[in-house]
């Protein structure tokens, strides 16, 4: 999700120049790395990288289910997991660094009639009011490499069935919304929808005092949210705080 996150200018790393259509996108620049190579017992479920997503298909730029971040926020990330371990708990991450040309297929997506994913991400959003109300924005920071969306689940973690294409879906703020082995947050993962916000005074009790948990660990870790929606993080002393990237992710992308 990309509310908050729009910025009035910054250099798109790699993007392709006037009439250079079919030109190879550059590797991922030196201090990337694979989320998996830092520490491989974070959990992943990149969401874009699947058709279970507000858009209901698997967005462009996503050519692997990966974890792809600068090195110092992975290393940040793998300090927080060795604590959560140590008691029981894991991270598990929604998405990371996340290509211009993903972003782009939002903005699109947002101004077409495809409602398919409604029911799920914005049951009480309309579509076109996703610009205006900043949902949905044309750049994101996570397409500087430091910014990832995740939870925490408790170990051992609980099996996940796979999304249907096609089949039933229930608002993500709904009691027995789609199950994903997250402790109770209040809402899932991409909730367009106020109880998304870190202090919304509709989500008490342990889902209140979860996301209060979360928000501490990350801050703790060097990491910055923001109020909108609970499971967004910015490693504070971002490498590229300017740059916006293309590359897909991949752990090719890599070199």
């Amino acid at each position: 999700m990309l509310r908050r996150t729009a910025v009035a200018c910054g250099l798109i790393a790699g993007a392709l120049s006037p009439g250079a259509a079919g030109a190879a996108v550059p590797p991922a620049p030196a201090g990337f790395v694979a989320l998996r190579s830092v520490d491989p017992t974070i959990l992943q479920d990149i969401r874009y990288a699947t058709p279970h997503n507000f858009t209901g298909r698997v967005v462009p730029g996503y050519a692997s289910p990966a974890c792809l971040l600068t090195s110092p926020a992975a290393r940040a990330l793998h300090g927080v997991q060795r604590g959560l371990v140590s008691r029981g708990y894991s991270l598990k991450v929604y998405d990371c660094y996340r290509p211009q040309r993903a972003v782009d297929r939002f903005v699109a997506w947002a101004a077409g009639p495809d409602r398919a994913m409604k029911a799920e991400f914005y049951p009480e959003v309309d579509k076109s009011h996703l610009f205006t109300d900043g949902y949905i924005a044309r750049r994101s920071g996570h397409s500087r490499g430091s910014t990832v969306d995740l939870t925490i689940v408790r170990l051992p973690a609980a099996p996940v069935r796979a999304y249907r294409l096609g089949e039933r879906l229930t608002s993500c703020y709904a009691p027995k919304r789609f199950p994903d082995a997250s402790i109770e947050m209040g809402t899932g993962f991409d909730c367009f929808d106020e109880r998304a916000h870190t202090l919304d005074p509709r989500v008490t009790g342990p889902a209140h005092t979860d996301r209060l948990w979360l928000k501490r660990l990350m801050q703790d870790a060097g990491f910055t949210g923001i109020p909108e929606e609970w499971w967004h993080f910015t490693y504070r002393n971002e490498p590229h705080p300017n740059t916006y990237f293309t590359f897909p992710v991949s752990p090719a992308s890599l070199g």
